[in-house]
C-alpha cells in the first residue's frame, strides 16, 4: 500500500530537481555573461587570471553558456530532455576541472562553490536518470 508521504516524494524530488537545474543554469549564464560580454578589466576583479589568458576566459565562458543553456532548455521544452542530464554531467567535469585549476594556482580556498555546484550537478544525475526521470510523450 502507497502512503501519502510516498505518493508525494516524487513531486517534491521533481520541483528540488528543477530548483538545481535552474540554480545551476542561471549561475553558469550568469558566469558566460562575466566571462563573454563584460570589458576584461572587469572581469579580471572576480578572475585575476582572466588578464593572463584571455583565450581561457572566452573558451570557458563558451562552456559555461552552453552548459547554462543545456541544462534547462532540452527538458523545459521536451525536445531531447536527456541533453540535459548530459549538460548536468558536464557541468560535474567542468567543476572537478575548475577546481583543479584553482588548486594548481594555489587557490585552493575558491573551490568551495565549485563544490556545492558539483554536488548539484550530481543530484540532477542522479535525480534525473534514477528517481524522477524525464518523461518524453
Amino acid at each position: 500500500m502507497t502512503t501519502i508521504a510516498n505518493s508525494k516524494t516524487p513531486k517534491v524530488l521533481n520541483v528540488l530537481l528543477w530548483i538545481a537545474q535552474g540554480l545551476i543554469a542561471l549561475t553558469l549564464i550568469w558566469a558566460a555573461y562575466a566571462k563573454l560580454f563584460q570589458p576584461i578589466e572587469e572581469t579580471a576583479k572576480m578572475l585575476p587570471w582572466a588578464l593572463d589568458n584571455p583565450g581561457l576566459l572566452t573558451f570557458t565562458g563558451i562552456i559555461d553558456l552552453l552548459g547554462g543553456i543545456g541544462i534547462i532548455l532540452p527538458a523545459a521544452f521536451k525536445i531531447q530532455p536527456k541533453l540535459s542530464v548530459f549538460a548536468a554531467y558536464g557541468t560535474i567535469a567542468l567543476m572537478i576541472a575548475a577546481s583543479i585549476f584553482h588548486i594548481s594556482r594555489g587557490e585552493a580556498s575558491l573551490i568551495g562553490m565549485n563544490i556545492f555546484f558539483f554536488i548539484l550537478a550530481a543530484f540532477v544525475v542522479w535525480g534525473r536518470t534514477k528517481k524522477v526521470p524525464f518523461l518524453v510523450k
